[in-house]
């Protein structure tokens, strides 16, 4: 596999995202190993970025934004790409939660959807991660934009976030 391009600029000379250089800076500044890569494509779904990575899309570490009914607070669901988040078990650890639209997301993250990170945002979230992150060694999660990824550990994950680990997935599909 080739690895993707980790330079702060496009071929045409313009600037990543605001959203990319921030994530950058903070991962620099917490002394993460693995500085954000800025992929070919935008990776918009787990199955895209997978494909993109060459990795199994279980190792995608996909941020799923609700929000919160009682306070309107944004709800970061850090969970497998191969998995899909049960609401229900986020509603039972956080409170009942509803879906959060593109703007809300923008507003409370600093993000789009589709380059949501788990470290960096404008306003911290109420965060969980999905335990079923801790089948693989390594995850790739979005660098602030759908072009950008960064390499972890779960373990390094939750270091970053200070989330808790929880169950918050749906059992996967039988075979």
């Amino acid at each position: 596999m080739n690895a993707p391009d980790p330079s702060p600029a496009l071929a045409d000379g313009a600037v990543l995202s605001e959203g990319f250089a921030r994530v950058g800076a903070l991962l620099t500044q917490l002394g993460h190993p693995h500085p954000p890569r800025w992929l070919a494509v935008a990776a918009r779904t787990s199955q895209e970025a997978a494909e993109a990575l060459g990795i199994e899309v279980g190792q995608v570490a996909k941020s799923v934004v609700f929000r919160r009914k009682a306070d309107g607070a944004a709800v970061l669901v850090v969970a497998s790409g191969d998995r899909r988040v049960d609401e229900k078990k986020v509603a039972a650890l956080v409170g009942a939660i509803g879906r959060a639209d593109a703007a809300f997301v923008k507003e409370r993250t600093g993000f789009s959807i589709g380059g949501v990170s788990p470290v960096g945002h404008v306003d911290k979230p109420v965060t969980l991660i999905d335990r079923e992150l801790f089948r693989f060694g390594e995850v790739w999660a979005a660098a602030g934009h759908p072009n950008g990824v960064f390499m972890l550990s779960p373990q390094q994950l939750e270091a970053l976030t200070g989330a808790p680990v929880a169950d918050v997935v749906q059992p996967p599909p039988a075979a």
